[in-house]
């Protein structure tokens, strides 16, 4: 049976603590952006944040960064890094809505419980990691439902309408996961065939599910996971998931749990209703009104791991408004890291003809591969695209609503963007 002993931090405690942070109000503004008279601002709602995010939901403080922006930083700050949250937040404290640092308090009182099929059982605090061997991550950060606005073509799905900038290209800095267990000297059962992080926030009703991912004790991709306590040379921020965050570089970011409280090693994956029903995707086509959003169960369907094949356009834009002529068409690609990206090609006439991009040496096999072509753009609308291939022969489907899905995950369509020249 397993020692279930949640992290001892109250959410009251947590959030006096978070607050004892210090909060401080964002002053630097996106350029060129507007908001519905009356709609919160992004820097009202998570201090520290850049103004004029697109909001997406306020209660939740679910946001996303403008492509506009997002193209200014090879590493995306943390006052434009889109944002994600399960659950509402509480009181005046507001303990995920701020981009400062964890306190000194908080990151003294946090510990983790690694747990589960183990013989000696451990309880590891923020100092315990600090003391171990550091190493970086430089990845790309994506939800899995960046992208969702798009399958509405076919039927718009729930959730958060995203269209690309539910991402960023981000370096974290931590304890290698593995190394880390081993050193633990725990003597794991060989029936543990899944390893489970539980991360600290909580449901808003005794009913709710906590949130919880699994993954294969072989996966491959754990060799490169890390126990992060920086992101971008700094603190992590709540809202981001500090004092500590499992990163698994080229997953998409639900599976990056934040705010880590329990590592548990299981026989079976956790019964989490967001590993077992949410952020999954079906292991077949399915049509609107065939397959509903609760439909999903451990046979017909796998969770969100590794990114789909992806590239997005960065410039021109619309607001770039750019005249008829030769033109550099730029933006980044990226996949889970497994296979490098050998091609990007880039079309200025809705696909009649494509140009092979330059593609730019990554910072690591699972960060933005940043890629520019020169291309002829007529008068009139004209439609730019661009798709990315990789080692293993993955690519974009000209149609990505052949992948639509009733929660609207992993959107990798061809990316196209609409200009009036």
């Amino acid at each position: 049976m397993l020692n279930r002993k949640k992290n001892h931090l109250s959410r009251r405690q947590f959030n006096a603590l978070a607050g004892a942070a210090g909060i401080t109000l964002g002053t630097g503004g996106l350029s060129g952006l507007a908001r519905a008279a009356g709609a919160p601002d992004s820097a009202t709602i998570i201090h520290g944040k850049a103004s004029g995010m697109i909001i997406h939901n306020a209660k939740l403080a679910v946001m996303e960064t403008p492509l506009a922006e997002l193209r200014k930083h090879d590493i995306t700050p943390k006052n434009i890094l889109f944002n994600r949250f399960h659950y509402p937040h509480e009181g005046d404290a507001s303990w995920y809505v701020t981009t400062s640092a964890p306190s000194a308090e908080m990151v003294k009182n946090w510990t983790i419980r690694v747990d589960g099929l183990v013989q000696r059982p451990r309880t590891v605090t923020i100092a315990d990691l600090q003391k171990q061997p550091q190493e970086k991550r430089i990845s790309v950060l994506q939800c899995a439902g960046n992208g969702r606005a798009y399958y509405a073509a076919k039927q718009k799905v729930g959730g958060g309408q995203w269209h690309n900038g539910g991402m960023g290209n981000v370096e974290w800095e931590g304890v290698p996961l593995r190394p880390f267990i081993e050193s633990l000297k725990m003597e794991i059962a060989p029936q543990a065939h899944w390893l489970t992080a539980e991360g600290w926030d909580q449901p808003a009703t005794p009913v709710g599910s906590d949130f919880a991912k699994s993954y294969h004790i072989g996966d491959k991709a754990l060799d490169h996971a890390i126990l992060a306590l920086k992101m971008n040379g700094e603190p992590i921020p709540a809202q981001n998931g500090g004092p500590v965050r499992l990163i698994i570089p080229g997953y998409y970011g639900n599976m990056n749990v934040k705010m880590v409280t329990e590592l548990l090693f299981m026989a079976e994956q956790s019964p989490s209703v967001f590993q077992s029903v949410g952020y999954r995707m079906p292991n077949f086509p399915v049509e609107p009104g065939k397959f509903g959003a609760n439909d999903y169960n451990w046979y017909n369907s796998r969770p969100t791991y590794g990114h789909a094949i992806k590239s997005v356009i960065f410039s021109p834009l619309p607001e770039d408004k750019p005249k008829a002529g030769t033109v550099t068409i730029t933006g980044v690609a990226f996949n889970d890291g497994e296979a490098k990206i050998t091609d990007v090609e880039v079309s200025a006439d809705g696909g009649k003809t494509w140009h092979k991009a330059t593609i730019k040496p990554p910072a690591s096999p699972w960060a933005w591969h940043h890629f520019s072509a020169k291309a002829h753009l007529a008068k009139g609308k004209q439609t730019l695209m661009c798709r990315a291939t990789d080692a293993l022969g993955r690519t974009q489907p000209m149609d990505g609503l052949t992948r639509w899905n009733p929660r609207g995950y992993e959107w990798n369509g061809v990316d196209r963007v609409v200009l009036d020249v």
